[in-house]
């Protein structure tokens, strides 16, 4: 089973900067893509950026330009650095892991934007 430990939430002022980090660990083996994803209050859980193991990543629309993910493979590590907050992206955010047999989630950390 994959444990995570996520740190990086808190509050922050809209146009305020947070970094958010992911370490994985335990039962992890061959090629996987590290991610985010977020739930605010009373909606559903949603995409916000992935990164293959070969670097690539993908983002939701609504981040992109904003937001950055990056991942370091020999610590099994993925951040997102996330600039220009806006009271739209307060949400609970999930880190994951997706092999080609499964999908796991972190307990999740709070994001709050607000003045």
């Amino acid at each position: 089973q994959v444990q995570f430990v996520e740190s990086g939430g808190g509050l922050v002022q809209p146009g305020g900067s947070l970094r958010l980090s992911c370490a994985a660990s335990g039962g992890i083996s061959g090629i996987y893509t590290m991610g985010w994803y977020r739930q605010a209050p009373g909606k559903e859980r949603t995409f916000v950026a992935r990164i293959t193991a070969l670097g690539t990543p993908n983002y939701a629309d609504s981040v992109k330009g904003r937001f950055t993910i990056s991942r370091d493979n020999a610590k099994n590590t993925v951040d997102l650095q996330m600039n220009s907050l806006e009271p739209e992206d307060t949400a609970v955010y999930y880190c994951t892991l997706i092999s080609s047999v499964a999908r796991f989630w972190g307990q999740g950390t709070q994001v709050t934007v607000s003045s």
